[in-house]
């Protein structure tokens, strides 16, 4: 069921969470095998539990991918975001690991109408945080958002 938003439902400060999601070692290894990254710290047990973290950490990259899965999952751009139009000041907080519950919360930190009759910008503050609630990843990205009339017209 869409949530669907369009741009002038959005207010500085609105918060959205989506659910969680807990990290597989399926998830590293196919990120693996996409990236083609098999850096130790990834992919050999035995190198990573001598790191400081004991264990093998998920790519950082994968943690942006899922967040911007669980954005999707929260469903308010399902119908109305054209383009992502950045992804700026991404943070790398704490290491992503095997069995950690991520969520995303997002805020909307930033609104610009433009001289388009179309679309608007949104900013978005975006956390991935684990079960306990602590940042793992952050950062900001902007959209581009339909406009209630330009939805309508088409």
């Amino acid at each position: 069921m869409s949530h669907t938003l369009y741009f002038e439902d959005f207010t500085l400060g609105q918060v959205f969470e989506s659910t969680g999601r807990t990290v597989t070692e399926a998830d590293l290894t196919m990120f693996s095998m996409l990236s083609g990254d098999w850096n130790p710290i990834h992919a050999d047990a035995e190198f990573a539990s001598g790191t400081r973290y004991g264990q093998r950490v998920v790519h950082g990259a994968l943690g942006i991918a899922m967040a911007t899965g669980m954005l999707h999952q929260i469903g308010v751009f399902e119908r109305s975001a054209v383009a992502m139009m950045s992804l700026r000041e991404w943070r790398f907080v704490a290491p992503m690991l095997i069995g950690q519950t991520l969520h995303l919360r997002m805020e909307i930190i930033a609104i610009e109408a433009g001289s388009s009759p179309r679309t608007g910008r949104i900013d978005r503050r975006l956390q991935l945080l684990d079960q306990a609630g602590a940042v793992i990843q952050e950062g900001v990205t902007d959209v581009l958002v339909l406009k209630r009339a330009a939805a309508q017209a088409t």
